[in-house]
Formats: structure tokens, C-alpha cells, sequence
């Protein structure tokens, strides 16, 4: 008999959401200088509306200070990071004192006490909790989160849950001719999502726990999808590369660099990186059923399905998000697996690859399996 780690239950929050063109006309056309370079790079971002905690349409927070922006993170931070956590632990069927580990990533804003310790109060966590904050990681952070959350499941036999909570919609910088942050601005989307992990056995293909849960949650009413078996998490960084994703604290807030070469940079490894995970479990692309790669851009998915020789349907998920959502960093790919899970008729024993890019330059690739 052999232990698994298995995502059973998953959800998200989001703030009120913009269209891409009502945000271009109403604030960007103006911040960027109606260039026509700028407009062009809004209509290729591939996102169709964005939503946003600090609506640009409603409140300009380029001038704030950074504590300014830190202070409104907190206020609002709390509340997405709330319903997403608790829906998703409703989901799962797991009392929120079940969680033997919280895992936090957020690279959009800091406070201490951290949302962990809070969040934790909030929904009456279980005293002897362990708590895990990645800070400042970037888009790829779910991935290195989603691994600590799986040793701790294997190692003892506990529910864990994983939290991503990005609000970059705090971080809109001054106006500047640098093409480089019109591609940021036109990108970037808020959200909070959580994922829950149990301890499973091998004896059939729904969760089974380790160990009788202490308190039973009260069921959500909607049938969940198939649970997704977290096989293992790889990495590769390219150091030399370091330079062309940044994620610099000013004094007016957070500032991303983005280069253009990184979609490029990206595709030099991702094929590599994919076939060392399958290799170690003696499987191929080819065995491949689903792919769940974070939505950097259009065109790292271009590059992405290119290298991997992938049919243009196979990143439609990854696409939907894209579109309806923007780049949330670290959420996004926890936004994109959600809704494989939900729109994919994933049959026991299916594989799926899951993707995730940042600064580093860092490539994270899960395999996952569906029971």
C-alpha cells in the first residue's frame, strides 16, 4: 500500500473585474501617452478583462508610497484569502483544524504578523499548525509550495492546503516610455487561490485519510472532480539569466522587469526540464493527457506549445485563464489546474504535466496523476 498526497478540493476569490479595453481607454491610453506601441501591446496581451483590488478606473495608486500600498494589501488581502481558503477546505470536506500545514505565497505584498498567522486565527486553526510563507518568489511559487505541501502530507499523514494570493493591482508604477512595463501593465490580474492536499492510500481512487479527522466539515453540495495525485515536482534555474525577470521594492511600490527575450529563455529549458520528470517515471509526452501551463503571456504559450510540440487545443485552459484573468503570479497556475479539473474529463490514471515560470530564471514542472 502506498501513500499519496492528493488534491481534493480547490477554489478561488477574486476582486470586482475590468474589461482589457475599458482599462486602455479609461487610464492606460493616458498613463502610456497614447502610443500607439503601448495600445498594440494591450491587444496582443492575450487578456480580454482583468480584475483588480486598486481599480485604476476608480483610484490612480502610481504616486502611493510603499507602505500605502502595503496597508491596503492587508485590507484586502484578508477577505479574498479568507473565502478562497475556506471554500476550497469545504470542497476538500476538511475542518480548517484538520490542517496540519498552511502554506502561503504572495509576492505582491508583506505584513507581521503574516496572512498565515491571520488567517489561521480567523478560521480557528488548530494550535500545533505549521505554517510555511513564500515571500517574494513570483509567478512559479505554487509549484515550490505545492512540493512542501506534499512532503508534509507524506511524511505525516496530515491535510495540508496551499494558498496563492497576488494583488499586483497595487503596484501600478508611474507613467514611463519603457515598452517593458506597458507589457507588465497589460498583463497582471488580482486573485487568491487555495489548494487542499490529504493523505490517500492506494486502494482506491478517491481520498482516503490516513488517520479519522477529528471534526466533519459540512458538505459543499457540488460533486467534485476527480482528485489530482501530486507525483512529484522538479526545477531548473538559469542563473545566468537572472537579470531578465525582476521584482524590485521601490519606494513607490513594486516594479517588475520583464525582457523580451524570457519567453525565448523559457523554451530553452522547458523541454529538457519535462522530459527529466517523465523519464523518471518512464512515461513520454506522448502519455501525456492534460497540461496545465502558467500563462506567463501569449506568447510564452506559444513558445511553450512549440517546444513541446503540443496541438493547439492542449493549452486552452491555460489560454481561458489568460483571457478571463490576466497573469495572477503565483495563482495562476492553481486557477489554470482548477479549471482543467473541472472542464477536462480526466479519467483514473491520467497524467497531467503542470508548468510554472519566474524569476531566476526558475521553471517548476509537476507531475500529477488523477484517481
Amino acid at each position: 500500500m502506498r501513500a499519496k498526497a492528493v488534491a481534493t478540493g480547490a477554489a478561488s476569490a477574486f476582486p470586482p473585474a475590468e474589461s482589457q479595453s475599458s482599462l486602455w481607454d479609461g487610464y492606460f491610453a493616458e498613463h502610456f501617452g497614447h502610443r500607439r506601441a503601448a495600445r498594440t501591446a494591450f491587444a496582443a496581451a492575450g487578456v480580454q478583462r482583468r480584475h483588480a483590488v486598486a481599480n485604476p478606473l476608480v483610484e490612480d495608486v502610481s504616486g502611493w508610497s510603499t507602505g500605502r500600498r502595503m496597508a491596503r494589501y492587508l485590507e484586502e488581502a484578508m477577505p479574498l484569502g479568507k473565502e478562497a481558503l475556506a471554500t476550497a477546505l469545504g470542497a476538500a470536506g476538511v475542518a480548517p483544524n484538520e490542517l496540519g500545514l498552511l502554506v502561503v505565497a504572495s509576492c505582491t505584498g508583506y505584513v507581521t504578523p503574516g496572512l498565515d498567522v491571520r488567517l489561521a486565527q480567523d478560521l480557528d486553526m488548530a494550535e500545533d499548525l505549521q505554517r510555511l510563507l513564500l515571500g517574494h518568489v513570483g509567478c512559479h511559487a505554487a509549484l515550490p509550495g505545492l512540493s512542501a505541501a506534499r512532503d508534509f502530507v507524506l511524511a505525516h499523514g496530515r491535510p495540508a492546503a496551499l494558498l496563492c494570493l497576488e494583488l499586483p493591482s497595487l503596484h501600478t508604477q508611474p507613467a514611463t516610455d519603457d515598452l517593458e512595463q506597458v507589457v507588465v501593465h497589460a498583463l497582471f490580474g488580482d486573485a487568491a487561490s487555495a489548494l487542499v492536499l490529504e493523505p490517500s492510500d492506494e486502494r482506491d481512487g478517491s481520498s482516503r485519510p490516513s488517520a479519522p479527522r477529528r471534526h466533519a466539515a459540512e458538505p459543499s453540495g457540488e460533486r467534485e472532480p476527480r482528485g489530482l495525485e501530486i507525483v512529484e515536482i522538479q526545477a531548473v534555474t538559469d542563473v545566468g539569466a537572472a537579470g531578465h525577470m525582476t521584482w524590485d521594492v521601490t519606494d513607490l511600490g513594486f516594479r517588475m522587469g520583464l525582457s523580451r527575450r524570457v519567453p525565448d529563455l523559457v523554451g530553452g529549458h522547458v523541454g529538457p526540464l519535462v522530459d527529466r520528470l517523465l523519464g523518471a517515471h518512464g512515461v513520454a509526452r506522448s502519455d501525456i493527457a492534460a497540461w496545465a501551463v502558467h500563462p506567463g503571456g501569449s506568447r510564452v504559450l506559444d513558445v511553450v506549445a512549440d517546444r513541446l510540440a503540443l496541438h493547439e487545443t492542449a493549452l486552452a485552459e491555460s489560454r481561458g485563464v489568460l483571457a478571463d484573468h490576466g497573469n495572477c503570479s503565483s495563482a495562476t497556475i492553481l486557477l489554470v489546474l482548477e479549471r482543467l479539473r473541472r472542464q477536462r474529463d480526466l479519467a483514473r490514471g491520467d497524467l497531467v504535466v503542470a508548468l510554472a515560470f519566474g524569476p531566476g530564471l526558475t521553471l517548476y514542472a509537476g507531475l500529477l496523476r488523477s484517481l
